[in-house]
């Protein structure tokens, strides 16, 4: 699923920076073609969107690290 990211309109009230994201989908329109829709739209603190994305970094990069050493494995065998 794909995400449209961008700053939330801001307010004349002070506080803490906001982002918007639009987590989007494609689907089919009556033509046939492929369209791209807004399923659902989140606005949250850019704090809170850099500690989250964070996370998903160290995770993701947790993965790489298991498939590099699989690969290995995998090579071992083919020989």
């Amino acid at each position: 699923m794909a995400k449209v990211i961008k700053a939330a309109a801001e307010s004349d009230v002070v506080m803490p920076k906001q982002v918007e994201i639009q987590h989007t989908k494609v689907m089919k329109d009556a033509a046939g073609k492929d369209v791209t829709v807004v399923d659902w739209t989140e606005t949250v603190g850019a704090d809170e969107m850099i500690t989250r994305a964070e996370a998903e970094l160290v995770t993701a990069e947790a993965l790489v690290v298991s498939l590099k050493a699989d690969i290995v494995e995998y090579k071992k065998i083919k020989g």
